[in-house]
């Protein structure tokens, strides 16, 4: 038997961390007459290190699974691997090893790691994004999007690199619109590319976020912003000499009496069609500036609104004016129309932009009881009275707006419309690793769907990476050749891979069935465990991966394939881990905690004193700690239980290794109290009826399981949670009947309470007591009411406010009962004694209060 002076994590942990995972007993059951619930934390890229946010994310979770599975619960709780991505092959070109080999090296790495924290996780449904047996379904569904009409190609604008020639992603392209790689200036160039029409899907998207009262409003917030919806109207414009007409979107027609001029993006097809030959030298030297200015660049807000006249009129339909049209920097070809009217006395950017070129000013808009300024010196942008609009002066602007809009339908320039924010997804991406999109591209038959029997389109091995010249399925005759599969005529594959968005946007669907080999999943088994009933992960996922999954599931609904409208029940978006950071602040430079003296922190190269704040844990403010140096120093309950104390689990962690070896300390105390318990294994005391201490003890017992649960139940209150652990702990240290069935009830009772938050220790206890089972297949206690009722209460005796003294007396006494029971008392007779009471005071279950 183990020592009751000695815990030891080092030999409990990796022993019970083994036998969970041969006897299976945290997988998910299948039992179908239980409650389903269904566990699930963001999956990780493997970059193959384990760092404290995925320690925080993952033990949090596994409290959520372990609790529900003690309360009769059949629990999914599985683990993948978000595993395609540009890391991978940037490792490829830099090391020279293909993509698969790194990625698969460092999943089996973190996984061990993973497992070193005592996670219930279901590993027989483990997935990998880039595994074949996984994104043949992912190419599957893809092909169910291309089906429905959902899936197309157009010319789109990328960055492009012009030294390494290959596309780059917003987040490759530096402040100063250069490529991270190779320095050169990024380029603006445009491309076939595939998109997604999650526009289709806008309205049910926002509308449904009313559906999700178990989501934090911020986040719900964050997504209704994202989703930007706009009421407003769509005119048109009249180009002079040519048969087109500019087409604008505005939520402000009421200020369209104010239009002086109209912008079109440089890229616009009808740039070209209206720049008069005298300005056309100067519209394409534009053109070309602006080509090799980022998408950042270019819609700054601090960064001056740079424009040029094409030369070329249109008309107000509205005034019969002509205004001038001109190109500018900050309208983009694929936002809205790509073309804005310029209302410059009524919105700050026009009246900017306006200042600066000279442009007239007209207001059409005053507030209600002024008259029009002769000067602005700001744009007007409030609601107020409409003035200088011809037949709607005197209207206020906000009906304004629609009954322009009803005049403009009458004459054909214009009408009603809602228009968002949101794009359709742009999902190519010119790499390697990632699941290839499949679509073959036939001459005669156009993009033709690879057949299903076809799937998965495999990534070829023989492929040298040199990061230059684009993807390297481009190069790839053998691979990217092949014959037509609807005409048989020499055909070519799509080259281009999918966002790894697309992966993650339904992998919680493919756990539910995980290991199917005919579909991407059975949907008898996906509409019993969807949705998930807790998702877990950061904030900084708040917008597209969940809003892209939120898509895919109500496609795949639409498309027959399964039952839930939306994929997450409950959100949860824990907070970050923070580390101490010093920083030096007339360099800028961070240094490293072990260069510095905590007690005086100072540069030790320059001796300046250094700025001490907590801050995200990064390697580059060498502020990190490793989880797996607290492991090996504490063990992995300890770091559990300080990741669960330490802060509410959607609010900020502050790393404190003072705080760690305070948990530490706790779990030793629970362990020397068991154990001394088991060794004693004494209880004589059979009382029928329980002692004053008895009593005590159980309802600390009662008190603790009924706090503890609510915690759980609500809104996952962790950290007090662990308090209540402690208070447990404390009053069975001090408890006076150790040889009572209460004592023994109290010390199973605190290991079984504590087994979800710290599950090696307690399955180690459990099995000292001599059970051959395990502790997390043990049932969730439920609090005794008659045991959280107090038989006495202590009165408080006060003198003039003034307390003298405390007394026991009856909980139920009556009024009258705690007066004469206060009167009696030493307190009362010893300070009131020769003085007149001239009122009492009772305050049931609190105190008596004599003035006198």
């Amino acid at each position: 038997m183990a020592s009751a002076s000695r815990y030891n994590p080092s030999e409990i942990e990796p022993k019970w961390q083994q036998n969970w995972l041969e006897t299976e007993i945290d997988r998910a059951s299948e039992d179908k007459s239980k409650p389903k619930f269904y566990a699930l934390s963001m999956f990780p890229y493997p970059s193959g290190n384990l760092h404290m946010g995925h320690v925080r994310n993952y033990v949090i979770t596994d409290v959520m699974a372990r609790w529900r599975r003690m309360q009769g619960y059949r629990v999914l709780h599985p683990m993948g691997w978000d595993a395609f991505g540009l890391p991978a092959e940037n490792a490829a070109i830099d090391r020279g090893i293909h993509p698969a080999q790194w990625t698969e090296k460092n999943i089996q790495q973190m996984k061990q790691q993973l497992q070193q924290l005592g996670l219930s996780l279901d590993w027989s449904r483990e997935v990998a994004t880039c595994s074949p047996d996984y994104y043949k379904w992912t190419q599957w569904i893809f092909l169910q999007f291309f089906q429905a009409g959902l899936a197309y190609q157009k010319e789109s604008a990328v960055n492009w690199d012009p030294i390494d020639q290959t596309v780059l992603a917003n987040e490759q392209v530096d402040g100063e619109g250069k490529s991270w790689r190779s320095g050169a200036k990024v380029e603006r160039k445009l491309l076939k590319q595939w998109f997604l029409k999650i526009t289709e899907y806008a309205e049910e998207l926002l509308n449904d976020l009313e559906k999700l009262p178990g989501w934090p409003d911020r986040v719900k917030l964050m997504q209704e912003n994202w989703i930007g919806k706009s009421v407003g109207a769509y005119l048109e414009f009249p180009i002079i000499g040519i048969e087109n007409k500019i087409g604008v979107f505005t939520t402000r027609p009421d200020t369209v009496y104010g239009v002086t001029y109209v912008v079109l993006a440089p890229e616009h097809p009808l740039t070209p069609k209206v720049t008069t030959s005298d300005q056309k030298p100067a519209v394409e030297a534009f053109i070309q500036e602006v080509t090799n200015e980022s998408e950042q660049e270019r819609t700054a807000e601090d960064k001056p609104k740079r424009g040029i006249p094409t030369g070329g009129k249109a008309i107000n339909p509205f005034t019969g004016e002509e205004i001038p049209i001109l190109i500018a920097d900050y309208v983009l070809y694929e936002y809205g129309t790509g073309a804005v009217m310029g209302v410059p006395a009524h919105d700050a950017r026009d009246f900017q932009f306006a200042t600066q070129n000279q442009l007239p000013i007209k207001q059409v808009i005053v507030p209600e009881g002024e008259a029009v300024s002769d000067t602005l010196e700001n744009a007007y942008t409030e609601a107020g009275t409409i003035v200088n609009s011809g037949q709607f002066d005197g209207l206020n602007s906000v009906e304004g707006k629609q009954v322009i809009i009803d005049h403009a339908e009458k004459q054909g320039w214009g009408k009603a419309r809602i228009q968002y924010r949101l794009r359709d997804w742009l999902i190519s991406r010119q790499r390697y690793w990632g699941a290839p999109i499949p679509i073959i591209h036939c001459p005669s038959c156009g993009a033709v769907p690879v057949p299903d029997k076809d799937l998965p389109v495999e990534l070829p091995e023989d492929i040298e990476f040199t990061g230059r010249g684009g993807s390297p399925l481009t190069q790839l005759e053998s691979w990217l050749n092949v014959s037509c599969p609807s005409c048989g005529e020499a055909a070519k594959r799509e080259t281009d891979t999918m966002d790894t968005f697309i992966d993650s946007s339904w992998y919680f669907l493919r756990y539910t069935d995980a290991n199917n080999i005919e579909e991407a999943f059975n949907q008898e088994k996906v509409n019993d465990w969807m949705p998930v009933d807790q998702y877990v992960g950061g904030i900084e996922h708040a917008i597209l991966h969940l809003l892209y999954s939120r898509f895919f599931t109500k496609v795949l609904r639409d498309r027959g394939l399964l039952n839930c409208d939306e994929p997450f029940q409950r959100l949860l978006t824990q907070g970050m881990v923070q580390g101490m950071t010093y920083k030096n602040p007339k360099t800028g430079k961070y240094i490293p905690s072990q260069e510095v003296n905590p007690d005086d922190p100072k540069d030790p190269n320059t001796g300046d004193e250094l700025s001490v704040f907590f801050e995200k844990m990064s390697k580059s403010k060498y502020n990190g700690v490793d989880p797996l140096e607290v492991l090996d120093k504490y063990g992995a309950d300890t770091a559990r239980m300080f990741i669960l104390f330490k802060a509410p689990p959607e609010k900020d962690l502050e790393w404190d290794s003072a705080d760690v070896e305070g948990q530490f300390r706790f779990l030793n105390k629970v362990w020397r109290l068991v154990m001394e318990f088991v060794e004693q294994n004494e209880v004589i005391d059979q009382n029928a009826d329980l002692s004053k201490a008895e009593k005590d003890l159980r309802r600390a017992i009662h008190t603790a399981i009924k706090s503890i649960s609510e915690d759980l139940a609500g809104d996952y209150q962790f950290n007090t949670a662990v308090s209540e652990l402690m208070k447990l702990n404390n009053a069975l240290n001090e408890a006076k009947c150790k040889t009572s069935p209460v004592y023994q009830e109290g010390i199973e009772a605190l290991v079984k309470l504590l087994a979800p938050f710290a599950p090696h220790i307690t399955e180690e206890l459990w099995h000292a007591f001599g059970h051959k089972d395990s502790i997390h297949q043990q049932k969730w206690l439920e609090a005794d009411p008659d045991a959280l009722t107090v038989d006495e209460i202590n009165l408080v005796i006060q003198i003039k406010g003034k307390t003298r003294g405390t007394i026991p007396v009856p909980a139920n006494a009556s009024r009258e009962e705690l007066e004469k029971y206060a009167r009696e008392s030493d307190a009362a007779q010893r300070y009131l004694e020769g003085k007149e009471i001239k009122k009492v005071i009772v305050v049931p279950g609190k105190l008596v209060n004599f003035v006198v």
